[in-house]
């Protein structure tokens, strides 16, 4: 393979150099040796991960609406504020539904007593029936009028507790456990069972859930990895430092979406310090696997030519050997090569541009890269 393709990022001046070496003083391992920083090529375990923008999810929203008309009288809580089910939220001004169970109970009195009157005068009539005294006719609308007296009774009894019920509605409570948001109805205004505007909305924040995508060319190496149960998912806002929160994966979408190639997945996250907020978009990383064996370079020291990508190894009498290598992946200010070089090999991070191949160099150690999280 021609050294001159990987020389293309080079400067025009190292091509006329690599052309010439007579004249350069360099070529051939000849002249003043080119000053260059160097890495050692390293085997190491890396992760296999993915990278995505994902989107917090609350793992459950409720817009709590009033089921009756009445009057706000109290709000039991301070907006913000975490909220267990069952907590009394708000109360509204019980006395119509008050009176209105009373009227309900009074009737059903009313009706009771006036049911057993009928059914005692059906009694009456059907004994003097057999007596020959009262005609059948009678008799049966004696005991139509009891039975219609007991069906009265039985609708008031619905309505007692139709009116207990609007009663309870009096009280509004927590649906769910969660963190309130922006109270939008304050204490003495009138609510309304038809009002479209939730009094207040609650998002229960612990777990949360995290939605993102993945490229369609992915799923398979999800789906195998995901099976052997060595998934992991990590999140973490943009602008925040200090390690990530960590989930778990249990959710991949039924479809590919056929407009972006993606496919969305949702993990869901313990979330018991509060970092995670729904709507809060974060960095999603998901570790697929671990490579226990990967070869690593800088990614400084990997550069692209016309034919691929390539490295300069410093050999054992200090001159520069055009590498070429195939880049597995990279992460963070790392390269994973699958070929090329071999642990424990010499490349040039800094100075590439002034090489060509042949070239004496003298070299001074890079300063170590920060650790990928």
């Amino acid at each position: 393979m021609s050294s001159a393709a990987f020389a293309a990022p080079a400067c025009s001046r190292g091509e006329a150099e690599a052309q010439h070496p007579a004249q350069s003083g360099r070529g051939g391992g000849q002249g003043a040796a080119v000053p260059v920083t160097v890495a050692t090529v390293v085997d190491k375990p890396m992760p296999l991960d993915l990278t995505a923008i994902g989107n917090v999810i609350a793992a459950s929203t409720v817009a709590v609406h009033a089921q009756i008309t009445g009057e706000l009288m109290s709000v039991n809580f301070k907006e913000g504020d975490d909220v267990t089910e069952g907590q009394v939220l708000f109360t509204l001004d019980k006395r119509p539904y008050e009176a209105a169970l009373l009227q309900a109970q009074a009737q059903l009195q009313k009706d009771e007593a006036q049911a057993v009157n009928a059914r005692a005068q059906a009694a009456r009539y059907s004994d003097l029936q057999k007596r020959g005294i009262a005609t059948r006719e009678q008799v049966d609308q004696m005991t139509s009028q009891a039975a219609a007296l007991d069906g009265s009774v039985a609708s008031d009894k619905a309505a007692i507790e139709s009116a207990r019920v609007q009663l309870d509605y009096c009280t509004i409570t927590a649906p769910i456990s969660g963190r309130t948001g922006l109270l939008q109805v304050h204490k003495g205004n009138l609510v309304r069972a038809a009002d479209t505007q939730a009094i207040i909305t609650i998002n229960r924040i612990v777990p949360v859930y995290v939605s993102f995508s993945i490229p369609e060319a992915m799923l398979p190496d999800f789906k195998h990895y995901l099976a052997a149960g060595s998934v992991n998912v990590k999140a973490i806002a943009p602008t925040e430092s200090g390690a990530p929160s960590t989930g778990r994966i249990d959710f991949i979408d039924n479809a590919v979406d056929a407009s972006t190639g993606q496919i969305k997945i949702k993990g869901t996250f313990p979330n018991e310090d509060h970092r995670l907020w729904p709507g809060q978009f974060v960095n999603v990383s998901v570790t697929l696997t671990v490579d226990p064996h990967a070869t690593v370079v800088p990614t400084s020291a990997v550069q692209s030519g016309q034919q691929g990508n390539f490295v300069y190894v410093v050999t054992p009498n200090q001159t520069a050997e055009l590498r070429p290598v195939a880049v597995a992946r990279t992460r963070g200010t790392e390269s994973i090569l699958s070929s090329g070089v071999k642990p424990g090999e010499t490349v040039v991070t800094d100075g590439q541009l002034r090489l060509v191949p042949g070239s004496r160099v003298s070299t001074k150690a890079a300063t170590p890269p920060k650790a990928t999280s």
